[in-house]
């Protein structure tokens, strides 16, 4: 049984959803990152950075959910991809571009609307063109590195937040297929409410 510790962001739905899609077995704990869960003591024994997601699993603890989705593909041979570079590279787009870009498009578009024109210009863009590498990449295939795997499982999510990034579906008809077809995926539906239900998957 592993625990994961988490909570309704992309990078706590990108745990849940793997374990969904690796038919294994967990065990939920809530860390309310709205009441600063994530610095208690015993959380940070788990998760250094004060950062969800963080899992334990034959007691061992591993905190950032790269990592984390490293460790269940090595642990369940699947969800790796046909390439294992090539879904490594994606992956990192998604830990060092996707994730802390889009970030900052929530938290200056969405969050802090109207405090900093220049924030949200450039916030902006860079969520436009993140977009355009993914489009560009999904025009001869299905998913990121070929086969669906973790560089699918851990961008999605980012993704999903797109009604926050000032975006026009229309000029991203490859990334729109890719995310409706991910968002019908059974695991991906018993994943997304975890570990509470926050409404349905928005859908372009």
């Amino acid at each position: 049984m592993i625990d994961l510790y988490t909570w309704p962001t992309p990078n706590g739905r990108k745990i849940s959803i793997a374990l969904e899609e690796l038919g294994l077995d967990y065990r939920v704990h809530a860390v309310n990152i709205g009441k600063d869960e994530q610095f208690a003591p015993e959380f940070l024994a788990l998760s250094p950075n004060n950062k969800i997601p963080a899992i334990v699993d034959e007691g061992r603890s591993l905190m950032e959910s790269g990592a984390i989705l490293l460790y269940l593909a090595d642990k369940t041979g699947r969800l790796g991809g046909s390439d294992r570079w090539t879904t490594m590279e994606w992956l990192m787009l998604q830990m060092g571009g996707v994730g802390p870009m889009l970030g900052q498009a929530n938290h200056f578009l969405h969050f802090n609307a109207g405090k900093s024109d220049y924030a949200e210009q450039r916030y902006a863009a860079e969520a436009k063109r993140l977009y355009g590498v993914l489009d560009h990449r999904l025009e001869d295939r299905d998913f990121l590195a070929g086969d669906y795997s973790i560089a699918d499982i851990a961008t999605w999510p980012w993704v999903s937040r797109w009604p926050w990034h000032r975006i026009d579906w229309a000029d991203y008809p490859n990334l729109e297929r890719w995310f409706r077809e991910i968002a019908k995926r059974p695991a991906v539906r018993r994943g997304w409410p975890v570990p509470f239900d926050t409404g349905e998957i928005p859908l372009p």
